[in-house]
């Protein structure tokens, strides 16, 4: 590295210098991984599918099973007695742990199933 910044000096007769305390290091690493229109598929525990949609998503780099995402909506099918009930889901905010499959929705929570019930809270806890 130190090499490099030497033989840039010899032909660009320029080295720009970035100091170390204008790096914020707490932003570089909490925000490292980020995804633009992310989508996660896949199948819950009874083999039912789901799909997760959102804006955007970003991964910290201290707790990398969880995607934490912006304008998360989708689709969950569960099972119930009366046979198979699909549910679009959309919220504010939502942490989406990849490795458990649990599905954290926040803020303006919507839930509509096709059996024709709607339920609007703050916070939903989705076990996939």
């Amino acid at each position: 590295m130190v090499a490099v910044l030497v033989a840039a000096s010899l032909f660009t007769k320029q080295i720009l210098w970035t100091p170390i305390t204008a790096i914020n290091m707490k932003d570089i690493v909490r925000n490292q991984f980020k995804m633009t229109n992310a989508t996660f598929v896949g199948t819950d525990k009874d083999n039912n599918p789901f799909k997760i949609q959102a804006v955007s998503g970003n991964q910290e780099f201290n707790k990398p099973d969880i995607v934490f995402l912006t304008k998360p909506s989708g689709t969950i099918v569960r099972n119930t007695k009366n046979g198979k009930i699909t549910d679009k889901i959309s919220a504010n905010r939502g942490q989406f742990n990849h490795k458990t499959k649990i599905l954290k929705l926040n803020g303006d929570v919507h839930v509509n199933s096709s059996n024709g019930d709607k339920v609007l809270t703050d916070e939903l806890v989705i076990k996939l």
